[in-house]
């Protein structure tokens, strides 16, 4: 239950690239596992701000990754990004709340909500998916909030730091994002 906190979303700057760093960097292997990644494939620090750096510099039509910061009370507490970007049509969603006090509270349906705008308007989207790993409800039940459709569940290896897994594949079209404004 979200208590008396505002929560806003903004864009990820080149000052916040660290924060998202040091989240993936502290992350244990246990944590990893339950969000279905190997601590064997995380990118070394390096290699991450690096990259994410780079990203900051591209346009929205050369992106492969976009990340939102994800505050309470003006405080970065989580971030969301996109990647698998298709420009004018699609892209990929995940989420991420970096402390365990600030989740299982509802506060990642409000924010998901708040971060649906960014994408659809700066990548001219026509889907948003999500696939988040299918034995962790969280993200399920968030997706099940917010309003994206289920499509389906299946076996894939969704993402350069995850094993094989069942991912239930959840999506968001143009005109239910047009349906929030």
């Amino acid at each position: 239950m979200i208590l008396n906190c505002h929560l806003s979303v903004r864009e990820c700057l080149v000052d916040d690239i660290k924060l998202i760093s040091d989240y993936w960097q502290s992350c244990s292997e246990e944590y990893l596992l339950g969000m279905g990644a190997d601590i064997k494939k995380r990118p070394s620090e390096e290699t991450f701000i690096q990259f994410l750096r780079i990203q900051s510099l591209l346009s929205f039509e050369e992106k492969e990754a976009y990340a939102l910061i994800w505050e309470m009370d003006n405080i970065p507490i989580g971030h969301s990004n996109i990647n698998k970007i298709i420009f004018g049509k699609e892209a990929y969603m995940h989420l991420h709340l970096w402390n365990s006090n600030v989740r299982l509270k509802g506060m990642g349906t409000q924010l998901v909500k708040l971060s649906i705008p960014f994408y659809f308007k700066n990548f001219d989207l026509q889907i948003l998916y999500c696939e988040p790993y299918a034995l962790n409800p969280a993200p399920n039940k968030t997706m099940e909030k917010v309003g994206f459709k289920f499509e389906k569940r299946h076996k894939i290896i969704p993402g350069a730091i995850n094993f094989e897994q069942e991912v239930n594949t959840w999506l968001f079209t143009r005109s239910n994002y047009l349906k929030l404004e």
